[in-house]
């Protein structure tokens, strides 16, 4: 699988109450990458990804990803 280099996302805003890897989770969920993606980036197993996204949307009171993605400020 080739990994393709993520862009920052600023993280202040949504939830500043995520730990370092929900942010970078976060980053990368709305980037579009699916969990499958994510590990491979990470360097983590899919089911630590899913915990984490879990963990995320738990936090940020989101339904979904598209949710949490949507709520996302983009770097600019």
């Amino acid at each position: 699988m080739e990994t393709t280099p993520h862009r920052p996302v600023r993280t202040s805003g949504l939830a500043p109450h995520l730990t370092a890897r929900e942010h970078e989770v976060l980053s990368l969920v709305s980037q579009g990458m699916n969990n499958s993606e994510i590990s491979g980036a990470l360097y983590i197993a899919e089911s630590t990804v899913k915990f984490h996204v879990s963990n995320i949307l738990h936090k940020t009171g989101c339904r979904d990803r598209s949710q949490l993605a949507a709520r996302r400020p983009v770097a600019g």
